[in-house]
C-alpha cells in the first residue's frame, strides 16, 4: 500500500524513518517543507530536503537531528577568518550537497529533479519531492522586524516575538512534479509530527493540495507534534501561542480538521479525546514521543495499521 507524507525536518524524520523500517520504502512518497530553503554564500540550502534525506540515508548526525555525522567543520572555520556570517552551521560533507545542488540549479534543474539526485546518491529507496519547484520562502513579521525564518530559528534563537507568517510568492506557486499524483495515489497520507504552522502550513498552501486533502479527508492521519501542551522539537509551542492559537492536541485537529479524518495522540492528552472527536476528527491514542528506534518503528506500525482499516473500509 503506498502511503505519501507531508514533512517537515527532524521531527518528521524519526517518523520516516521508522516508517521505512517496518514497509516497503520504495512505497513512501515524502512531501518536503521549502519554505525553510535559504540562500548563504551563494549556496541554495534546503535544509528540511536534507534532514530527510540523510536521516533515511542512515547518514544523519544523531545528536543533533541535521547535518552528516561525524561532521568536520574546517571550511566554516576559515570563513570566520575572512569575517564570513557563521550564524549557519554548516559542515564540509554537507557544503558538498549544496554546492551540488546550486550547479545543478544553475544549470536549469528544477529543484525537484535535484532531490532526486540527491536521494539516489545516498541511497534512498523512499521518493523524496519538495513541495514545489518555486521558491516559496517563509517570512516571519516579528518585533524585530520582518525576519526569514532561518534568520528567527538559527541566527536569533527563535527569540523574536512571531506577529504573523507570509510564504512569499505562495500564489504562483505549482506543486512539484509528482506531488498531487502521490497524494491522490496513495492509500493513505500521513500528517508527520512537525510544526503546523511552518513545516505543514507551506506544503498545505501550495495552490491545489489543501484540495486534494480535503478530498481525501478520511484517508489522511496526522500525527500530532504537540505533547502535553509542549512541543517536542523546536517553537511549535511557542509560536502557536503567540499567534492565538491552542497549544494542545485539540488546537491542532482544530487546525487539521478540513483535511485530516484521524488524529494520534499521545496518551498523555487523551483528557481531550472528546472534545477532538467533538470536531468530527477520529481520535487514535497511541505513545508519539519517539526517543529511540523501537518507538519510531511501533509509531509507524500503528499507522500502517490504519492505513490498512482505512483500505478495507474503502473496499468493503
Amino acid at each position: 500500500m503506498e502511503i505519501a507524507a507531508l514533512a517537515g525536518g527532524v521531527g518528521a524524520s524519526k517518523l520516516l524513518l521508522g516508517l521505512c523500517r517496518v514497509m516497503d520504502p520504495r512505497e513512501l512518497t515524502v512531501i518536503v517543507n521549502t519554505g525553510d530553503d535559504v540562500v548563504l554564500h551563494g549556496l541554495s540550502i534546503s535544509p528540511d530536503l536534507d534532514i530527510v534525506t540523510y536521516t533515511l540515508a542512515g547518514l544523519v548526525n544523531p545528536e543533533t537531528g541535521w547535518g552528516f555525522g561525524d561532521e568536520t567543520f574546517r571550511a566554516l572555520e576559515q570563513l570566520a577568518v575572512y569575517r564570513g556570517p557563521q550564524w549557519f552551521h554548516l559542515g564540509d560533507r554537507d557544503l558538498a550537497t549544496h554546492i551540488h545542488r546550486t550547479s545543478l540549479l544553475r544549470g536549469g534543474a528544477r529543484l525537484s529533479e535535484v532531490a532526486s539526485s540527491i536521494r539516489e546518491a545516498l541511497g534512498v529507496q523512499a521518493q523524496i519531492l519538495p513541495m514545489s519547484d518555486d521558491p516559496v520562502p517563509t517570512m516571519l513579521e516579528t518585533s524585530e522586524g520582518r525576519l526569514h525564518f532561518q534568520e528567527y530559528l538559527v541566527q536569533r534563537r527563535a527569540e523574536p516575538i512571531v506577529r504573523a507568517i507570509s510564504f512569499d510568492g505562495i500564489e504562483r506557486a505549482h506543486p512539484a512534479r509528482g506531488v498531487l499524483e502521490a497524494l491522490q495515489r496513495a492509500y493513505s497520507v500521513v500528517i508527520c509530527p512537525s510544526n503546523p504552522l511552518i513545516s505543514i502550513g507551506p506544503i498545505l498552501a501550495v495552490p491545489g493540495v489543501r484540495k486534494a486533502l480535503q478530498e481525501r479527508r478520511m484517508h489522511v492521519v496526522a500525527v500530532c507534534p504537540i505533547v502535553g501542551g509542549k512541543s517536542l522539537k523546536g517553537p511549535s509551542d511557542r509560536m502557536l501561542g503567540q499567534l492565538g492559537y491552542e497549544v494542545s492536541a485539540l488546537g491542532v485537529a482544530r487546525m487539521y480538521r478540513d483535511i485530516c479524518g484521524t488524529i494520534l495522540i499521545d496518551p498523555v492528552d487523551s483528557a481531550q479525546r472528546q472534545a477532538i472527536e467533538a470536531l468530527g476528527v477520529n481520535l487514535v491514542i497511541h505513545p508519539t514521543v519517539m526517543r529511540n528506534v523501537e518507538d519510531k518503528e511501533q509509531l509507524a506500525r500503528r499507522i500502517l495499521q490504519l492505513t490498512a482499516n482505512q483500505s478495507a473500509g474503502a473496499s468493503a
